[in-house]
């Protein structure tokens, strides 16, 4: 496929359609929906970081006037070992089970083990403190490398560790082991003039989103569901709520509200199936909003994982041996972080001799869930700070270090996975170019700098367009619009129909209402939902050339479609969009088509970051001075969007490598679960940043669009590392870097 490089709407940057309603408060989201004879949930927490659930009173709650319905984890149906789709991966039902609620223990303290109904929030919250929950208190392990240790408690008896082979005889805390490697590592190894090993360890890191988890669940006389709620994804909503619930999936109708950040960490349930028992239980509709503080101790944040990276290279800079063994404490259950950072630790430079290697661990905190690029920020931390070592020590600009030795077309990854075109050397080029790599540092600062990759994904998407009989054109999908995907829709299908876009109305549909659309996540839906919004445009066009063929009695094919207009072959006779609305009913009904994919258009994208960062000799308190994001789009459609997702990637990184991380007492309680411990870059925090859009062009999409959203998390954790060790003249590998560990380090 040539994807199309001449564009008239794609590309532009036209005011987001859903603009006005949020900068006016129009908007709404999950906390703001009320509806008639609306009561209220709150969830019993556990206590406790691992214990045996013994018994469960509700009487004292139940006599409590105004609460309408309890419930605890038997009143959920046994999942067995079902398998559903699970946003990027398919999931086990039992697997996501006890996050919504405990059955037999609890493995995580606030994990919720009952719940109450009631006529308002304070009744609730008050009947929620009495319920009386008998616990036996178990032994408990927060760090991942005491739940290795043979004798540490065991938090699943039954868990024996997934691709080991033979599999092992003995139940242990590895939840998964995975193993890729090419060529002969030790051969490498011998080869190589020079050889840097480090070991690299990211923290625990929540999402950050603003909205907390909200819901409202109305459930009637013939157990038809319907739930409102913020998520990236209303159909796994439908999913899992069914699964978990055991009700019938087509009775589920889920409308997605506006959402307030998701990142990542929306792709689930918590509330939903919670809401539904109580709402059947009391035959009242129900509403659940998390406080801030349960969004932190019982939503799933990004995994904690240290990673061992060695790299050898010869004199002239070429790569001769890769290595990364990677391990990840993914909290309670897995999170399936680990595919990610094990497959492409490594994908963005050729090596002949590659071995990646990495566990995932479970330990006594709350299970671990999707954090844009999950699973590869964490141990591309080590290899890109090694790679800046190795540079530094072979006296070779690091820029082009990694050009002598980059990916790509036609190179193959380590999982035998070869690249088509790619665009990480012309970002590599814009990056060596950009003014700020040019400029010279001022006294006291360093720089780092950082490549990335991600995968993106594909999947299942559906879309339609109705026409009005003014000509306005409704697009509708079902894809959560999370970083202005209707704009995107939009613009694309202005571009098939040859239409301004304010004559374009995207909107996001319920479940009911529209084709099944997969969650809003693996940078997937400007391409997999856009592509199904292109492809039906075409289709519209086709009809509507078809109609104008009939009215002037000429084959279809004697009809040409531009500027919005049927043209005949002999130029004379024209029709715009909205005449022939106008005269739908006479040429075969109304104009109406729905187009529905599984999309294998993905490609992968890459992103280089600059990073100057200052820290104070007296406070160790560092300061980003300077901050540049230059990225692959394949092809920008709204390009202010796609800016947008670039620096607020860079923002999150920045966090990541300065200031967040989940901290813990010895119970096993988070002892920052709120914003103003757990402390997320504000803007006076951060200097303006700065954004390069590349376009090398997917092949495989009509459009030439890359996914965007994930890529933009990877590099700035390195980038910031090594600008701020630089800076500071010190070596540490243990993030976040605090001005503490700063303050030791320069000592």
């Amino acid at each position: 496929m040539n994807a199309k490089t001449d564009f008239k709407y794609v590309g532009s940057r036209p005011i987001r359609p859903d603009g006005a309603d949020k900068v006016t408060g129009r908007a709404r989201y999950g906390a703001d929906l009320n509806v008639q004879g609306m009561i209220f949930g709150a969830m019993v927490r556990s206590p406790h970081a691992h214990a045996r659930i013994k018994s469960i009173d509700f009487s004292a709650a139940e006599k409590l006037p105004g609460v309408l319905a309890v419930m605890g984890g038997d009143d959920l149906p046994d999942p067995g070992d079902k398998i559903i789709p699970g946003g990027e991966i398919e999931t086990k039902v039992k697997d996501i089970v006890p996050l919504v609620m405990a059955r037999d223990k609890v493995h995580f303290h606030a994990q919720p083990v009952a719940a109450v109904a009631a006529t308002s929030q304070r009744v609730a919250d008050e009947a929620a403190k009495l319920v009386k929950v008998e616990y036996e208190v178990l032994p408990h392990v927060l760090d991942m490398h005491e739940a290795l240790q043979p004798n540490a408690p065991l938090l699943h008896e039954d868990l024996i560790t997934h691709g080991v082979e033979p599999p092992p005889e003995q139940p242990s805390n590895v939840w998964t082991q995975l193993e890729f490697a090419s060529g002969d590592l030790d051969k490498g190894f011998a080869e190589a003039d020079i050889i840097v090993e480090r070991t690299y360890s990211v923290p625990m890191c929540h999402q950050g989103y603003i909205e907390p988890h909200a819901c409202v669940v109305k459930v009637d006389e013939n157990d038809r569901v319907d739930i409102w709620c913020s998520t990236q994804g209303a159909f796994i909503v439908r999913a899992q709520t069914a699964a978990i619930t055991g009700m019938d999936v087509g009775k589920i109708k889920v409308t997605p509200s506006e959402i307030g950040g998701g990142f990542g960490g929306k792709t689930t349930v918590y509330l939903e199936p919670v809401a539904t028992v109580l709402a059947k239980k009391s035959g009242r509709p129900v509403k659940m909003v998390m406080s801030r503080e349960e969004v932190f101790r019982a939503t799933g944040p990004a995994a904690a994982a240290e990673t061992r990276v060695k790299i050898g290279v010869t004199n002239d800079g070429r790569l001769t041996a890769f290595e990364t063994d990677i391990l990840m404490d993914t909290g309670a259950y897995s999170g399936h972080p680990l595919m990610a950072a094990v497959l492409f630790s490594t994908a963005c430079y050729k090596c002949d001799n590659i071995r990646s290697f990495g566990r995932e661990v479970v330990t006594n905190k709350p299970r671990v869930y999707a954090y844009r690029a999950p699973g590869l920020p964490q141990p591309t931390v080590g290899v890109e700070c090694v790679m800046n070592e190795l540079a530094e020590k072979l006296g070779i600009d690091p820029i082009e270090f990694r050009l002598r030795n980059a990916m790509d077309e036609g190179d193959v990854t380590v999982i035998g996975m070869p690249f088509m075109k790619i665009g990480l050397k012309a970002c590599l080029e814009a990056a060596q170019a950009h003014p700020h790599y040019r400029s010279q540092l001022r006294d006291g600062q360093g720089r780092g700098v950082a490549a990335a990759f991600w995968i993106n994904a594909g999947m299942q998407s559906s879309a339609t367009i109705n026409v009005a009989d003014d000509g306005r054109v409704a697009v509708l999908t079902g894809s959560p619009d999370i970083g202005g995907s209707r704009a995107s829709m939009a613009l694309m299908a202005a571009e098939v129909l040859d239409i301004p876009v304010d004559r374009i109305q995207p909107a996001v549909m319920d479940t009911d209402s529209i084709g099944f659309c997969d969650v809003t996540g693996g940078s997937r839906t400007t391409l997999a939902t856009g592509g199904a919004v292109i492809q039906a445009a075409e289709q519209l066009v086709d009809d509507m050339k078809a109609r104008a063929a009939q009215l002037w009695q000429i084959e279809p094919e004697q009809v040409t479609w531009r500027d919005g207009k049927a043209v005949a072959a002999d130029g004379e006779k024209q029709l715009t969009l909205q005449e022939l609305a106008m005269q739908a009913g006479a040429t075969g009904g109304p104009l109406t088509v729905t187009a529905r994919l599984n999309a294998h258009t993905a490609q992968p994208a890459f992103a280089v970051n600059l990073c100057d960062a200052a820290v104070d000799s007296e406070t160790g308190k560092v300061t980003v001075t300077r901050f540049t994001c230059i990225q692959d789009a394949g092809k920008a459609v709204h390009p202010a969007y796609v800016e947008g997702q670039m620096q607020g990637g860079a923002v999150q990184g920045i966090g990541w490598a300065l200031n967040e991380e989940y901290m813990f007492n010895p119970d096993g309680s988070m002892e920052n679960a709120g914003f103003l411990d757990y402390r997320v870059p504000v803007a006076s925090d951060l200097p303006m940043i700065d954004t390069q859009i590349v376009e090398v062009p997917n092949p495989l999409h009509p459009y030439g669009v890359r996914g965007v959203g994930e890529v933009p998390i990877v590099p700035p954790m390195p980038a910031v590392v090594t600008a701020v060790n630089r800076a500071a003249g010190t070596s540490v590998c243990d993030l976040p870097l605090t001005p503490a560990k700063l303050l030791a380090a320069m000592s």
